[in-house]
C-alpha cells in the first residue's frame, strides 16, 4: 500500500538532510550560561566519571526526562561545542535558534540516512554529537528500547562513547504531570564506558551490551534508594495516563487519579502514592507496590493480545501535522488504524484531496506519544511521522496512547525476533 502525501497546495517541507554548522564558541558558553540560570530552585550535582583526559571527539548518549535534561547536559560538557541531534518539534517557531546552536533536525522513529553523513560530519570536526536513543521522554522512569543501530552507528566512527544519566529529574518533573513539579534534588552521572579502542575491538552487538548495561535505570528504585520523600499532595495526578489498566478487574482506560490517589471507575479500587514513591492499596491486596511493575504487567497483557490475535485498535482521530517547523496544520478528522499485521495507517482528506500515511509494523520499534501535548492541544495524542512529515493524532477514545506505544514495541520484538 503506497502512501499518499498531503495536499498543501506546493507549501515546501522543512528539509531535515542537510549538515549542521558547527555551534559557534559563544553559543557554547552563552548556553551553558543560560542554562545554569534557567535550572530549577533545586539542588543538583554533575558527576563526572572515568572522564580524566577525555577530549572531543566522541559521542554522548542520555536517557531523557524532561527539558531540564537539555540544561545540565549542557553544563556538563561546557567549554566543548556540542551538536544535538533534536526532533522536529523541537525546531516549532524556532528553526534559526536551533540551526544556529548546530542543531540536527530528525522526525521521530523514522530511517534518516542522512543522519548518519551529520553525524560523522561533527566527529570529524572534532566536537561532541549529543544523542538521546531512547527517543522521548521516559513514561515510567525506566529505560526504554534502544534501537540495535546503535551499535552499528559507533563501530562506524570508532571514537569514544560517554553515557550521561540523569537522575532526580523524572520524578521533579513526571511525563504525565509536567505542569507540577516537585522539590527533588537532581543527580547527573557522566561516565565514559568505551575507548576508542574498545570500539575498534568489539563487534556492533558487544557495543550494543555495553550500552544498554550503562544505561539502565529505575527512578522509583533510586527514590527508594536515597530516601528522596515526595510530600506535594498532587503526586499522584495524572499517573492514571500510564497506569491505564486496573489490576483488580482488569478494565482498561478507566483509571483515574487524584491528589495522591489511583483509582479505577468500573471496580472502585484505589491506591495510594506514598511519599517514598511506592503504592499502596486503600484495601485488599497490594497488586503492584513497584510502579515499573504495574506498567510492565499492562506490556504483558498487550503481549497476550498480540500473540492471541485480539489486539487491534481504530479511532477516529483529530490530525495536525508539521511539515514545516513555523506551523502546525490542521487536517481536520481522520481515521487511525493499528494492529499487528499492518502497522499504523492514517488516512483523511485536506484542501479535497485525500491522504494516506503508512507505517509498517516492522519498521517502527517504538512509536511517539505525548500527554498534554502543550504545542497543539492540552490532551493526549500520538505521533506518526514519516521522512518529510509528522502527523499528530488526537483520538477520540480516552486513555489509549500508552497502549499504542507498547503495542508497537511489542508487535517490533515478535517481528523483528522472527
Amino acid at each position: 500500500m503506497q502512501n499518499i502525501d498531503v495536499n498543501y497546495k506546493n507549501k515546501r517541507y522543512y528539509k531535515t538532510a542537510k549538515y549542521p554548522i558547527r555551534q559557534p564558541l559563544i553559543m557554547t558558553g552563552l548556553l551553558a550560561l543560560v542554562s545554569k540560570i534557567m535550572m530549577p530552585r533545586v539542588p543538583y550535582k554533575i558527576e563526572k566519571i572515568n572522564m580524566e583526559g577525555l577530549k572531543p571527539p566522541y559521542i554522548l548518549l542520555s536517557n531523557h526526562m524532561y527539558f531540564v535534561d537539555f540544561q545540565l547536559s549542557a553544563m556538563a560538557t561546557f567549554p566543548h561545542r556540542v551538536n544535538n541531534v533534536a526532533t522536529v518539534d523541537g525546531y516549532y517557531r524556532r528553526p534559526w535558534l536551533m540551526e544556529l546552536l548546530g542543531c540536527i533536525c530528525k522526525r521521530k522513529f523514522t530511517n534518516d540516512l542522512h543522519l548518519i553523513k551529520s553525524i560523522r560530519r561533527v566527529l570529524q570536526k572534532g566536537d561532541i554529537l549529543c544523542m538521546y536513543p531512547e527517543a522521548r521522554y521516559s513514561p515510567i522512569g525506566t529505560t526504554a528500547i534502544l534501537p540495535d543501530s546503535l551499535g552499528k552507528l559507533i563501530k562506524m566512527n570508532k571514537v569514544p562513547v560517554v553515557v550521561m544519566l540523569h537522575h532526580g529529574n523524572y520524578l521533579h518533573t513526571p511525563f504525565w504531570n509536567y505542569r507540577k513539579t516537585r522539590k527533588v534534588p537532581l543527580h547527573t552521572t557522566m561516565t565514559q564506558i568505551l575507548s576508542a579502542e574498545d570500539v575498534q575491538k568489539m563487534t556492533a552487538d558487544e557495543i550494543n551490551a555495553a550500552i544498554r548495561q550503562a544505561m539502565q535505570y529505575d527512578e522509583y528504585k533510586y527514590q527508594k534508594e536515597n530516601n528522596i520523600l515526595i510530600t506535594e499532595s498532587y503526586r499522584a495526578e495524572g499517573l492514571h495516563k500510564v497506569l491505564y489498566q486496573c489490576p483488580h478487574c482488569k478494565t482498561e482506560s478507566k483509571m483515574a487519579s487524584e491528589g495522591t490517589e489511583l483509582f479505577c471507575t468500573q471496580c472502585g479500587k484505589r491506591w495510594t502514592l506514598l511519599e517514598n514513591g511506592e503504592l499502596k492499596a486503600n484495601d485488599g491486596e497490594t497488586e503492584f507496590a513497584h510502579i515499573p511493575s504495574w506498567y510492565e504487567w499492562q506490556r504483558a497483557e498487550v503481549r497476550k493480545q498480540i500473540e492471541d490475535g485480539t489486539y487491534s485498535f481504530s479511532d477516529e482521530v483529530e490530525v495536525y501535522s508539521l511539515p514545516r517547523c513555523m506551523k502546525f496544520e490542521a487536517l481536520g478528522k481522520g481515521k487511525l488504524t493499528h494492529d499487528s499485521q499492518n502497522g499504523y495507517l492514517l488516512e483523511g482528506f485536506y484542501n479535497g484531496e485525500p491522504y494516506r500515511i503508512r507505517r509498517a509494523a516492522s519498521e517502527m520499534y517504538g512509536v511517539h506519544i505525548e500527554y498534554d501535548y502543550c504545542y497543539v492541544k492540552p490532551f493526549d495524542c500520538i505521533d506518526i511521522s514519516t521522512e518529510k512529515d509528522s502527523f499528530y493524532c488526537y483520538p477520540t477514545k480516552p486513555n489509549v496512547v500508552t497502549k499504542l506505544s507498547l503495542a508497537t514495541e511489542e508487535i517490533f520484538k515478535i517481528k523483528h525476533n522472527k
